[in-house]
């Protein structure tokens, strides 16, 4: 299930994107991701349970939290970004559902029909097997202004 989401829309009404699984090793796919998407004027929100309960609890420069919910008691999430294995997205779109982000985008790789329909149900946009950064990279700058 992947339905046409007008991305260059999406994109223009996010500005705080909570990245589920973001590593703090640099070599990684979602560290790279979230670094260009920082880059191009996003505030970051690192979500890894590990990395938040370690003695140096920051990614990106941002502080890193151990769930979605934790996060949202800080601020609005716009979209829930999710660097996991298909078979954690269940509770992860619940958790995106309880806070009411706006979107729930899976990366390259990564879908799961149920959740999606889940996710769209309660009226987030959704999006799966996309990289974020490609699709953003891919637009003109016109489409984000």
């Amino acid at each position: 299930m992947q339905s046409t989401v007008d991305i260059a829309a999406l994109l223009r009404s996010t500005r705080r994107i909570a990245v589920v699984g973001l590593s703090p090793k640099p070599h990684r796919e979602s560290y790279g991701v979230a670094q260009y998407m920082q880059a191009a004027g996003f505030v970051i929100i690192p979500i890894n349970p590990v990395v938040a309960a370690s003695g140096e609890p920051f990614i990106l420069g941002q502080p890193c939290y151990a769930s979605l919910t934790e996060a949202a008691q800080q601020g609005p999430i716009d979209m829930v970004n999710v660097f996991r294995n298909a078979d954690d997205v269940p509770p992860v779109a619940d958790e995106a559902i309880a806070i009411r982000a706006h979107s729930l985008w899976l990366q390259l790789g990564i879908w799961h029909d149920a959740a999606a329909a889940k996710a769209q149900a309660a009226g987030l946009v959704v999006v799966q097997d996309t990289c974020l950064k490609i699709a953003h990279r891919a637009l003109p700058p016109s489409a984000l202004a």
